[in-house]
């Protein structure tokens, strides 16, 4: 119910624009440095932070136009084993000093990877100290085009940017439905390899798959999830732009997720449990006669109801579309 909630709530942050998904992912070197240390994972955090904040900001040196970004850290690959890489969600523009808006729909590849490269071996040496220098100088080397970096288009709007926050925002470690036997010593599971998407089983003991699961449990009081650019501050300037979901709309939102203990109590069974696997779903959208119904429809339907009328368009302050550039 936690995630369910906070995934809500992180949607009520979201402008009304469109975002792209990139996944920031690191060299294989460098992954024991992060299991040792788990402190050093903050540096994957401001890596990301300070390139994507860089790459907006050299569109207009006097704008310095600013976006709205969300990071999730992610410790583990399709195999359980130790993995960290930043998912990221960036709104595709921002708002400059004069709340001039401009849209951005071409990012560069290229920096992108040798910006995170260069920006988190900066990271890693100024905290690991000269020791640092020889896997520093070997990374470089093996890794010349920069680490891998995905942000290709995918025309994410802001209803699926609300899939997104909660497919991996919600995501366990393993889901249930991969799991395919226990017989008390041996575990096996399947997962589909990135390289090539080819269908993995593995059979391990079942110390071995425990062991692999709790190495992902961060340490207590780390933030998996980080909010950067306009989702970060707290400027009153920042009111005057559109969210995706108006703040009107937010008690009705929060409402839908206690309608599943209101089932629970009523008739002893939980709506979002999936029946075949056992794994929590996440609200995400309802269907009537197999249609579906538009969460706004519900809120208008619900302020008719109590003799309310929804907010006109107009009667919102929000930076107009024809500003964008």
């Amino acid at each position: 119910m936690y995630s369910i909630d906070r995934t809500t709530s992180m949607s009520f942050k979201l402008l009304d624009v469109q975002h792209r998904h990139c996944v920031f992912t690191i060299a294989r070197e460098l992954c024991p440095f992060f299991l040792q240390d788990r402190s050093l994972l903050n540096c994957l955090f401001s890596s990301v932070n300070s390139v994507i904040t860089r790459m907006f900001h050299k569109e207009n040196q006097l704008e310095l136009f600013t976006p709205g970004f969300i990071c999730v850290l992610h410790t583990f690959g399709r195999d359980l084993k130790w993995n960290p890489h930043i998912h990221c969600l960036v709104s595709e523009g921002g708002v400059g000093t004069s709340l001039l808006w401009r849209h951005k729909t071409h990012f560069n590849y290229k920096l992108l990877r040798g910006s995170f490269q260069t920006a988190l071996l900066n990271e890693l040496h100024k905290q690991l100290g000269d020791s640092f220098k020889k896997v520093k100088s070997r990374i470089y080397s093996d890794h010349k085009n920069g680490f891998y970096v995905r942000a290709m288009p995918n025309q994410c709007n802001p209803n699926q940017v609300i899939k997104y926050i909660g497919r991996y925002l919600g995501r366990p470690v393993i889901a249930t439905s991969r799991i395919d036997s226990y017989d008390g010593d041996w575990v096996s599971f399947h997962y589909n390899r990135h390289e090539d998407n080819q269908l993995i089983t593995e059979t391990i003991p079942a110390l071995d798959f425990i062991s692999r699961l709790t190495q992902h449990i961060p340490e207590k009081h780390f933030k998996m999830i980080r909010y950067y650019g306009i989702y970060a501050r707290h400027r009153k300037s920042d009111l005057l732009l559109r969210r995706a979901i108006s703040k009107e709309k937010h008690k009705l939102y929060l409402s839908f997720n206690r309608w599943r203990d209101s089932i629970l109590h009523s008739f002893g069974y939980d709506p979002l449990k999936c029946p075949n696997c056992g794994t929590t779903m996440l609200f995400l959208e309802l269907y009537f006669n197999h249609k579906a119904v538009p969460l706004h429809e519900l809120y208008d339907k619900a302020m008719r109801k109590y003799r309310c009328r929804s907010p006109s368009p107009s009667s919102s302050f929000s930076l107009p579309h024809p500003t964008f550039t």
